[in-house]
């Protein structure tokens, strides 16, 4: 259950005063309630997006194999609710099909949907991690995809074989691009870092900072020099977060250097002052 506040904020939920989901009937007032019809994402990385225009913001993505349930469709866009963690926007309607049985998720940072099995043959789409797929039999070193293609094995595991150290899963991103919005090895932010680790640990995690920062761990008093803080707590300011990777090193999606990367916390506190203020808070999973 979302914490007082949450459960109303419209990023979660599927409400626009013209349309809502049948579940919120006699929670919200809107014109019309729809039940929603359950489909999966196709594309590698489909954005989410404030409104239904490419030129719109992207403020979440949808990986292979997630769960969208959407409630509407004007001019190519699907309104809906992302199932992985709540979050509500636009989709391409070209992203979305009828929804799979999937078997195993990504394991390595990226990969390749083949043609056929072999890494000599085209790659139909790339996928991140966390991605969710269907698989079938083996061929040589290759797993079928059911629909369509091939994947190397050793790139997956099953769905619930997860990690044990998220840092070092966020540590695997270290050098990737930052992007606004974005949730994989191509491009991902502060947020979507934690979110991904977690994720991949089995933790489930809310999309945006300011959500993490009220629902993941417990709160530290941390110290005016922040000399009590250990590998893996989490450490809020306003509109950002990172992850520290030991007591004294920051794991952070930096806007400034626009990549992930490793850098003294005292440096990224130091930095970050006059743009956002002092840490704001720290979390201890």
């Amino acid at each position: 259950m979302l914490p007082e506040g949450l459960a109303s904020d419209p990023r979660l939920l599927p409400n626009r005063g013209d349309i809502a989901a049948e579940h919120l009937r006699g929670v919200v007032r809107a014109k019309t309630y729809v039940v929603g019809v359950r489909k999966q994402v196709r594309a590698g990385a489909a954005s989410l997006r404030k409104s239904h225009e490419a030129s719109a913001e992207q403020v979440n993505q949808g990986l292979f194999g997630e769960i969208f349930t959407q409630y509407d469709e004007q001019e190519g866009w699907a309104w809906g609710q992302l199932e992985a963690d709540n979050y509500v926007g636009w989709l391409r309607a070209g992203e979305l099909e009828p929804p799979g049985d999937p078997t195993h998720r990504v394991s390595a940072l990226r990969t390749f949907i083949y043609e056929r099995p072999d890494m000599k043959s085209g790659p139909m789409l790339a996928v991140s991690m966390n991605a969710r797929l269907a698989l079938g039999g083996p061929e040589g070193n290759f797993l079928r995809v059911l629909g369509s293609g091939w994947v190397f094995a050793r790139h997956v595991s099953l769905l619930r074989a997860f990690e044990t150290d998220f840092v070092a899963v966020a540590e695997r991103f270290v050098g990737s691009p930052y992007l606004w919005g974005g949730r994989e090895s191509a491009g991902i932010d502060c947020s979507g870092l934690v979110q991904v680790s977690l994720q991949a640990t089995g933790v489930s995690a809310l999309r945006d900072s300011d959500m993490q920062e009220r629902t993941l761990g417990e709160d530290l008093i941390s110290m005016a020099d922040h000399s009590n803080l250990q590998r893996g707590d989490l450490v809020f300011w306003r509109g950002h977060v990172g992850i520290m990777f030991d007591a004294k090193n920051l794991l952070h999606a930096s806007a400034r250097d626009m990549k992930v990367e490793i850098e003294p916390l005292a440096d990224a506190v130091a930095r970050i002052r006059p743009i956002a203020g002092e840490v704001r808070s720290v979390r201890r999973l």
